[in-house]
This record gives structure tokens, sequence and C-alpha cells, in this order.
């Protein structure tokens, strides 16, 4: 599982010995130049930008109700047997959780023929990837897709699950940088005992992760996560743009982006860092919305993660877009809504591969809510979260691909938006109230249920052309 964990111990330990200690933070050269030249703010009314990450989720399990407005949506599945099985509704509030690292990735995918979602499951858990969640309990999710943009063909751009995912929707990139330009596979783990720990600068002096040689699939060296590579908001300064990350706690964790990236945690930025996420609600209502916005789930229990027993992500969601869009800043406001990976859950579209081993990765939803979105719309736009970071940059004044990531590639999310028309009145989401209740335990950190964490042997059907 672990293929380079014991050659490389030794690096290990010097690596974590240097990063564990606060540095002066200096931001790589690349982004203290690149994107800051004569870039002009894309004509538009949009002076906010909002990004929603919500978990572990599929179009096919969350929206089965956007088939009938023409999106590419199944009702069925193939699986390992090569029987066709119908997906079965099952609540949000799951008690399990499914493999979701680079090797079930490839177990899934299968060479394209997506079938191995339910392979090496015991067989009383057969059905388990094969689901879809209730309209009772996503209505609010679907209100929204109809009302506004969703997006068919939204992918995660890294084929493993959630710590590189929050890398790439802050860099464009999940790259172990400085130490190796490889793509990060699994999620941090300690280099001594193989368990899992949490992930960024403030995590265990062992910690560690994988990396997958993008050039041949192979398994890289396995870096401290605490990272030094360009991210977004190093071009902001120059742009008097505001931005804020809300998160729930301080400190390390998977979906803590920012502790991972080094002259980030240890310089002047990490008091964007905000705790709890809530604070974004009231930073609405006292008209302090920042430019930018990364806004994770509130807790586990509204974060649409499966195994957290909780169908409350919904509510949380909602309770975000309906304080946006009765405030002063709906005007001038595009939200993001979007998942982090796949999470094991079945998907009936082949991801579209790039030239590499690790890149695209699984369909997640993407939902695009703006009053200048286009009304009830389907996008089959090919998307990925380096799409985000593009609008991102174009909005702001920044040079589209600035990062020299996944932001330079990626399609840009125009095709969401008419700036011709009117802003539309808002109309309020129905949801359940979000009430944020004592904190379920932490599925973050969690062991992956199938031990899938490292990087999966190598298959000749894992490279693709570039779109």
């Amino acid at each position: 599982m672990r293929y380079a964990a014991l050659l490389a111990f030794a690096l290990i330990v010097f690596v974590a010995a240097c990063a564990t200690q606060p540095q002066s933070p200096t931001i790589p050269s690349t982004a203290a130049s690149a994107g800051l030249g004569r870039h002009p703010a894309k004509s538009t009314p949009i002076q906010h930008v909002v990004i929603i990450y919500q978990e572990n989720r599929t179009p096919d399990d969350l929206f089965q109700a956007m088939a009938a407005e023409g999106a590419d949506i199944q009702s069925w599945a193939i699986d390992s047997n090569g029987d066709k099985v119908n997906l079965k509704q099952v609540s949000l509030a799951t008690s399990y959780d499914l493999g979701h690292g680079h090797a079930s990735f490839i177990r899934d995918y299968d060479c394209g023929k997506m079938d191995g979602f339910d392979f090496g499951l015991a067989p009383q858990f057969h059905m388990r990837p094969f689901s879809y969640a209730p309209l009772s309990e996503v209505r609010p999710y679907v209100d929204m897709a109809k009302q506004y943009v969703f997006a068919d063909r939204m992918f995660e751009t890294q084929q493993a699950g959630s710590f590189p995912a929050h890398q790439e929707i802050v860099s464009g990139t999940a790259s172990g940088l400085p130490e190796t330009t490889f793509n990060v596979s699994s999620d941090p783990y300690s280099s001594k005992t193989l368990k899992k720990v949490p992930a960024g600068c403030d995590g265990p002096a062992l910690g560690a992760v994988d990396t997958i040689d993008p050039s041949d699939g192979s398994a890289g060296p396995t870096p401290r996560p605490c990272f030094n590579r360009p991210v977004l908001t190093d071009f902001f300064p120059q742009r008097g743009i505001t931005w804020r990350y809300y998160q729930n706690g301080l400190g390390p964790g998977l979906w803590h982006a920012f502790d991972a990236i080094k002259h980030v945690r240890y310089g002047p930025d990490y008091a964007n860092v905000v705790t709890p996420p809530m604070t974004i609600l009231s930073d609405i209502a006292t008209n302090a919305l920042p430019n930018m916005s990364w806004v994770m789930p509130a807790d586990s229990d509204h974060s649409d993660h499966p195994g957290n027993r909780s169908a409350d992500g919904p509510s949380w969601v909602a309770a975000i877009v309906n304080a946006i869009g009765e405030s002063k800043y709906w005007n001038t406001t595009a939200i993001v809504i979007t998942w982090d990976d796949w999470g094991g859950m079945y998907d009936h579209v082949p991801p579209p591969m790039m030239n590499n081993w690790y890149e695209l990765g699984f369909r997640v939803p993407m939902i695009v809510v703006s009053p200048y979105a286009k009304r009830g719309y389907v996008s089959h736009v090919q998307y990925e979260f380096g799409s985000i970071l593009a609008f991102a940059e174009e909005t702001f004044g920044i040079r589209k691909g600035a990062l020299n990531a996944s932001d330079a590639r990626a399609n840009d999310l125009k095709d969401a938006f008419n700036f011709k028309q009117h802003p539309r009145p808002f109309v309020a989401i129905s949801a359940p109230p979000f009430v944020p209740g004592k904190k379920s335990p932490s599925i973050e950190n969690a062991e992956d249920p199938d031990g899938d964490s490292g990087v999966a042997p190598a298959t000749a059907c894992m490279t693709g052309r570039r779109y």
C-alpha cells in the first residue's frame, strides 16, 4: 500500500524537521510576478466570488431529478459482475463511507468501463455505491439547479480524495512542491505507523503523503504535507482583493487547504483563514463579505459526506445562498457550489483522461447561482476545479492561467452566465433551517474502510489526450 514509505523514511524525518519550524514566508517566485501585469478585470458586475465546497458526491447520486431537465443522469449501473443494477434510493444519512483514494479510482474506473465500484465489497454491501439521494432531502440543491445553472460535465481534477482536492481548489494543482512536482495521491499518514494523521504544516512531524509520477503513474516521493507552491491568493494584494477561507477550526485538517501552504501558514495572510465557517453568515449580515470566499462545511453533519449519519448538508448550503440573496451583495456575486470528490459513489460518465496518470477524476456536481446565471440551464461544457480559479482570475483582473496549473487549460465558467441580462430578483430557496448543533465526530481523518490510500499499480488505459 505504501510503496515508497520505508525507502523514504529517513528523507521524511529530515524534511519534517525542517518544515515544522516557522520560517520567514516566501511566496514562490512564479507567483511573485506571473499574472500581475496589465490584466483588467473582465467587464462584469461580479465583485464577489463565493465557492461552497461540499463532500463526496456525484451527479448520479444527488441529482436524479435533473434528468428531466436535460442533464446527463443515469438511474442504473453495471456492477463488477457485469450485471445491470438499478440505483437504489438511500438517505444522505448513511452510517458507512466508501473508499475514494487513488487505488479506488483505478478500481472504479476500470479502464473506462465504470464497473468496479462494488468490486471487493462483501455481498451484503454490494449495493452501497449504487445509490441515489431522496428528492425530499436534496430538494434545495435541485431547486437551485433548476433555477440557475447545473453543470453535468464538471470533473474533479484529481483521481483521489479530499486532501488533494482541497489543494486543487486553491492552487490549481496538488503537486508536492518544493520537494517534488509529482501529484499528491493520498491523505496524510504517519511515515512510522502508516495510520492516517491530520494534514498540514501543523500536523505531525512524521506526516507524509504519497505522490504519483504523472509521466508513468509510478510512486514518487512521500513528502511531508507542508508545501510551498503558488496559490490564487498570492495575486490578490496588488489587486486590492480581499479574501477569506472559512473552515471548521484552525490547525491541521483534510479540508484546511491553507494550513498546508507554508508561506500562507507562517505569513500574515493566515489571518484570512477564519473559523467557524458560519462566520460567513455574520460577515454577510454586517456588510463584511470579502471579494473571494472559500466556504467549507459547517461541520461533519452539514458536509454531505457519506458516513456522517446526517442529511443536513443542503440546509447549510441553502443558508449561505439565502443570506447572500437577501443581502446587498446579491447583484454583485457569483456563487459556485461543488463537491470535492466522488466519495466512492457511482457515476456513469467516464472521466476524460489527460496525457498524464492523474487527471481528470470522476464527475462531481456543480451549481452556479447568480443574478446573471442563465435561467434553468444545463451546461454540457467540460469543467474542473481549475475552471473556478480561471473564472476568479478573469473576474479580478489576474491573467487566466497565472498559476500555470489547471487554471491555464480549463474552460472558465462563461457558459454559465449572461451578463447582458438584467439581474434577476432573488427567490429564497426553501430548505430546513440551518441549526448548528453539537458537532458530530469528525470523519475527516477516519480510516478509509478498504484501506485504499496510496498509489495503485499503473495501467495502460490511464492516459489520454488533452482537451
